[in-house]
């Protein structure tokens, strides 16, 4: 079991377990499949798990490349991967300086940001294969392939890399092959995680999983990895309601039978989305107690859920799992009509914070 602070544990409302070792295993089988090099996407706080435990771990499992989205993001990780590649996928703006001084590589997307930064500090050429997102043009890259100094890499992202049979990621494969051929010496970079597991061809020379590394399922119908946290809330109190009664604002529920509530200490206000509430109309997200089953009633509001314990025997003070092994990631985005991306990057940072297995 993982370590608990007397403390913080007596205090907080909600408990976050993360298992930094669940990463880096799920990476270890990511990059066992790219037969090339395997980096790391650690944007948003490692989608939420806590970059400065997370990262040291993958980098001394072997990953020496890992994505931010932003340059404050970046220098932030520099202290804790004092040796590893990093890049910022949003690029840098202003002065070079923080940049040189951290040794950080932006992902230049524009032929402005491109004159702006200096010749000799390392970048990423970004091509926009077809996205229109970030990325110069595949016109453009070709054009600026006879010129120096290189890019250290050529990279683009996939649209719809989470739905295989699309044809814009023939199309978008296809054009970054052309680009790839004008770059023949600098190393390639395209997959994300939906294309490390679905595109082989797409693998190039660094893969940049993200999602996959944390548990979340990238593509329907491929199981996810081994999950890696454990969103737990304590219980308040437990009250028992009649059959015609309902529960929360709007009451929105209303009890089919006598029912034992637990109401525990988490909210909206934690990241965990309104929507996964239940209604009259739609079930609530999942939940466990102890392991056994069971599902929210009524609306989430800011600081509170209520949870149907009925015969489970909770008490106050008690725990109850919201997500975890017991209750999986992609179920709860999909009760809450958000995808897993959404839920990771916006865990509760109120939620006492371990790690250790879950």
């Amino acid at each position: 079991m993982a370590e608990r602070d007397p403390l913080s544990a007596s205090t907080a409302g909600a408990r976050l377990t993360v298992d930094p070792a669940a990463v880096v295993r799920n990476w270890q089988h990511l990059a066992a499949m790219t037969g090339g090099r395997c980096g790391a996407v650690v944007k948003a706080n490692a989608y939420g798990h806590g970059a400065e435990t997370v990262c040291p771990a993958l980098a001394k499992a072997g990953c020496d490349t890992f994505f931010v989205a932003l340059e404050a993001e970046g220098v932030d990780l520099r202290a804790a991967v004092p040796g590893a590649t990093i890049y910022v996928l949003n690029g840098i703006f202003g002065t070079p300086d923080s940049a040189r001084r951290h040794q950080l590589r932006p992902f230049i997307s524009s032929l402005d940001a491109l004159a702006e930064w200096p010749d000799d500090l390392p970048f990423a050429l970004n091509i926009d294969t077809g996205m229109n997102r970030l990325g110069v043009s595949v016109s453009q890259a070709l054009a600026r392939a006879a010129t120096a100094p290189a890019p250290a890499l050529i990279a683009s992202h996939f649209a719809c890399a989470d739905t295989p049979d699309h044809t814009l990621n023939d199309a978008q494969s296809a054009a970054f092959a052309t680009v790839r051929r004008a770059f023949p010496a600098v190393p390639a970079s395209l997959s994300n995680s939906a294309a490390l597991l679905t595109r082989s061809d797409a693998h190039y020379d660094l893969a940049r999983p993200g999602i996959a590394l944390y548990g979340g399922a990238p593509v329907d119908g491929i199981a996810p990895l081994e999950p890696t946290v454990r969103l737990e809330a304590r219980i308040i109190q437990v009250r028992t309601a009649e059959a015609g009664e309902t529960v929360g604002y709007g009451a929105a529920q209303t009890l089919k039978q006598r029912a034992e509530i637990a109401i525990v200490s988490l909210g909206y206000a934690d990241g965990f989305l309104r929507a996964a509430g239940g209604s009259d109309v739609a079930a609530g997200a999942p939940a466990a107690f102890g392991g056994a089953p069971t599902r929210l009633i009524g609306r989430v509001s800011m600081d509170l859920i209520a949870v149907d314990v009925t015969g489970l025997g909770a008490r106050r003070g008690d725990f109850i799992e919201l997500l975890g092994p017991d209750v999986p990631l992609e179920t709860v985005a999909r009760h809450a009509g958000t995808i897993g991306y959404e839920l990771l990057t916006g865990l509760s940072r109120r939620a006492e914070r371990v790690h250790g297995p879950l």
